[in-house]
């Protein structure tokens, strides 16, 4: 329909949420525009918001509003232990757990630059201990034997969360007390 084009544009907009299908979106767009339209005013400014304040840690590639996240500014956080994540989701899910007291690094690719990043963290913050907070797989076995790899010249322990953690379930989705027990529980790689 031509003359809903400004509304199905809305639709589709909201599809390209994960998880969003048209249903809901068409849902989501009815409710933002003809049912409250405030909370759609509210939602815009939010999101406008947080995308002109929002950016990536420049040390552990984590969420935050400053250059620097406050996890890493955080001096009773212990530098000996770091956490390696897939992506910044992950330590708001780890974050939530309550379970850890060290610091994280996102490690999003295995690019040299990426590489030289983490061993950079590792020597500035005399790391001991890496955990490896990734979706249990194949590929993140992998991708563990080549950080592992990389970072041989240092004197570290390297460890994984425990398999708490279903194959293939990203930590956004485990429950709080399958997570905790998976990082207490945590063996070494």
């Amino acid at each position: 329909m031509k003359s809903l084009e400004k509304f199905n544009n809305l639709v589709d907009a909201l599809m390209e949420l994960p998880s969003v299908g048209k249903k809901s979106a068409t849902r989501f767009a009815y409710h933002l525009v003809l049912s409250d339209p405030f909370s759609a005013l509210k939602l815009s400014h939010a999101i406008e918001n947080a995308i002109s304040s929002i950016k990536k840690c420049t040390i552990c590639g984590g969420i935050s509003e400053d250059e620097i996240c406050e996890i890493c500014h955080d001096e009773n956080r212990s530098d000996s232990k770091l956490c390696i994540v897939e992506n910044a989701k992950d330590i708001l899910v780890l974050e939530d757990s309550n379970s850890f007291d060290g610091k994280y690094f996102v490690l999003e690719n295995l690019e040299a630059e990426s590489i030289e990043k983490l061993k950079d963290v590792v020597a500035q913050r005399f790391v001991d201990e890496i955990i490896f907070a990734l979706t249990p797989s194949l590929a993140n076995d992998s991708v563990i034997l080549f950080v592992e790899d990389k970072l041989k010249e240092f004197d570290i322990t390297f460890t994984k969360i425990a398999q708490g953690v279903p194959t293939g379930v990203t930590l956004e989705n485990v429950d709080m007390l399958s997570l905790s027990k998976a990082l207490s529980d945590r063996v070494k790689v």
